[in-house]
This record gives C-alpha cells, structure tokens and sequence, in this order.
C-alpha cells in the first residue's frame, strides 16, 4: 500500500502573529546565522510597501515561510525556508512561485536571490524556476564566511507564468 499524497500546504501573509514560529525556524534550520526577532519586526514593518512575506501553514503549523523586497524594476527573494520535515514536498517552490507572482504584480521585470553555494537542493530549485547563475559573493553568509551563489530570473523575457509557477502557486 503507498502513502497518500502530501497535502499541499496552505500560504498566506505572515503577520507579527507569526514571529515566533518562524523565529523556532530560523533557529532550526540557520543556527548561528538566523535573523533575530528585531530584523524579522523590522521587515514586517515595512509590509506591503517594499516588502512581502508569506507563510506556509500545515495541519495548523507554519512549515515554511518567504519574503520578497521590491524596488523599482528589481525584486529580492530575501529568505525561503521550509522545515526539515516538510522539504522535498512542493512547499519550497509554492513559495518561490507565490513571491514570482508578487513580483510580476508589482511589474518587477527581474528577480535576485543568493543561496549558499553548498545548498545544492535549492539551487536545483531555483534553475528549475528559471533563475540563472550570475554570480559568487565571496564571505556572504555570516558569522559562517560562506560564499553565496547569486542567481537571477528575467520577469521580462519570460511568459506570465510558466505551467510550473501556476501548478505550485496553488
């Protein structure tokens, strides 16, 4: 008998509700590296105007969650963070395309990111969406020094939205 499919977790906006769940995340899933609760205020704060920040929520629990800076033309995937338990089920890339969308919305024509150049899965992700490499931020991630993979999305060039953006977007 197989397992039965994943239920495909539910997005919304992240509210200051939901700083401590994903503050339980950042510690989880970057140590030494995750933001504090003062940054995360600070981004929430600056919602819709600049920024975008959504969770995703299973079985009542928020498993992942994403935030998007938009500046003119330009956009910034800022974070994409799903838990251990949850990776490998869609919700990273519902994400991914949930803040494409956002950046088409606010005519963004180009989409930024930076990875760790060890994270090979979502860098798999990224080039699945459509980002290509452009180039290595040398010393990026701190207090680690790891080096950053920056990778890029021409909004412009692209159709609306691809079939994979609609499907994961649901």
């Amino acid at each position: 008998m197989t397992a039965p499919a994943p239920v495909p977790a539910t997005l919304r906006l992240m509210t200051r509700a939901d700083l401590d769940p994903v503050l339980g995340l950042e510690l989880e899933l970057f140590g030494e590296e995750a933001w504090s609760r003062p940054m995360l205020e600070g981004e929430l704060a600056q919602q819709p105007g600049s920024r975008y920040y959504i969770v995703a929520e299973q079985d009542g629990l928020i498993v992942g969650y994403a935030g998007l800076l938009s500046a003119g033309a330009q956009a910034d995937v800022v974070t994409i963070a799903v838990t251990g338990r949850y990776q490998g089920q869609g919700t990273g890339a519902a994400l991914l395309a949930a803040l494409v969308a956002e950046a088409r919305r606010r005519d963004c024509t180009e989409v930024f990111l930076e990875v760790r150049v060890d994270n090979l899965r979502a860098q798999q992700l990224y080039r699945t969406r459509g980002f290509e490499e452009i180039g290595v931020r040398r010393g990026y991630y701190q207090p680690s020094g790891a080096d950053a993979l920056v990778m890029r999305r021409n909004l412009a060039a692209q159709p609306a939205a691809s079939a994979s953006d609609r499907r994961e977007a649901r």
